[in-house]
C-alpha cells in the first residue's frame, strides 16, 4: 500500500472539496433561478467535463497552466517556479474535472425547495441573502452534502487528468489511481490489488451514503 500517494489523494479530494463548496452554491444558484436565456450555455460548460474525456481536458489544461501560457508565466514571475507538474495545478485540474459532481446535486436540491417558501419569504421582508440562508440552504442540505461527497470521492479517483496536469512525481502529484497504474506496470499485482480494493470499497460506501441520504432509489445517478 502506498500510504503517501493515499495522503495526498485525501489531501487534493479534501482540498477541492471545499474550493467546489464556495464556487459550487453560488453557481448552483444562479443555474436553478437565473432567468437568463443563454444559461444553457453555462450549463452546457459546466457540464463538459461528464463527457469529454480526461486526457483531452488534461491536455489543454497542462497548455493553459504551462510556462508559455499567460497564466504560467504569472505564476512563475509570482512564485519563482512553474506551475504544471506541481501539486496546485492538480488542484485546479480537479475543481474543474470534478465540478459538475458538486454542481449538479446541489442545483437539483435547490430546485426542489418550495417556491411559496422563497415567496412568503421575501412577501416577509428577508433580502434575497437572507431567504437563501434560511430557507434555501436549510432545505437543500442533503443536496449539497451529496454534492460534497460525490466531488470527494471523485476527485479520490482521478487519473487522467492528474497524470496529463501533475505527471508522477512521488510525494507531490502521485495520486493512488497512479500508484495503482505504477503497481500494474511494474507487475507488482498485489500491491496493486490491495490499494484497489481499498478505492472499490470506499467508492462503494460513498455510494451507500448518497442514496441512503438521497432516500430515493437511482436518484443520485439522474445527478450525473
Amino acid at each position: 500500500m502506498d500510504w503517501q500517494a493515499l495522503a495526498l489523494s485525501v489531501r487534493l479530494a479534501a482540498i477541492v472539496s471545499a474550493i467546489l463548496l464556495v464556487v459550487g452554491l453560488p453557481l448552483a444558484h444562479w443555474l436553478t433561478f437565473s432567468r437568463r436565456r443563454w444559461k444553457f450555455v453555462i450549463e452546457s460548460i459546466v457540464s463538459l467535463p461528464l463527457v469529454l474525456p480526461p486526457t483531452v481536458l488534461g491536455f489543454y489544461l497542462l497548455i493553459a497552466l504551462g510556462s508559455q501560457s499567460v497564466i504560467g508565466r504569472w505564476w512563475t514571475s509570482w512564485t519563482g517556479r512553474s506551475l504544471a507538474f506541481t501539486f496546485e495545478s492538480l488542484v485546479i485540474a480537479s475543481v474543474l474535472y470534478s465540478l459538475p459532481f458538486a454542481v449538479q446535486p446541489i442545483a437539483a436540491s435547490f430546485a426542489q425547495v418550495d417556491e411559496t417558501l422563497r415567496e412568503a419569504s421575501a412577501t416577509l421582508g428577508a433580502s434575497r441573502l437572507r431567504t437563501f440562508a434560511r430557507v434555501t440552504l436549510p432545505l437543500s442540505i442533503e443536496g449539497i452534502i451529496a454534492g460534497l461527497v460525490l466531488s470527494f470521492a471523485h476527485t479520490i479517483g482521478e487519473f487522467g487528468v492528474v497524470l496529463m496536469v501533475g505527471g508522477n512525481l512521488p510525494g507531490i502529484t502521485r495520486t493512488v489511481s497512479i500508484a495503482i497504474y505504477d503497481h500494474v506496470q511494474a507487475l507488482q499485482y498485489r500491491e496493486a490489488h490491495a490499494t484497489a480494493l481499498l478505492l472499490l470499497a470506499f467508492s462503494f460506501v460513498v455510494l451507500l451514503g448518497v442514496y441512503g441520504l438521497r432516500r430515493r432509489p437511482w436518484a443520485a445517478s439522474t445527478l450525473m
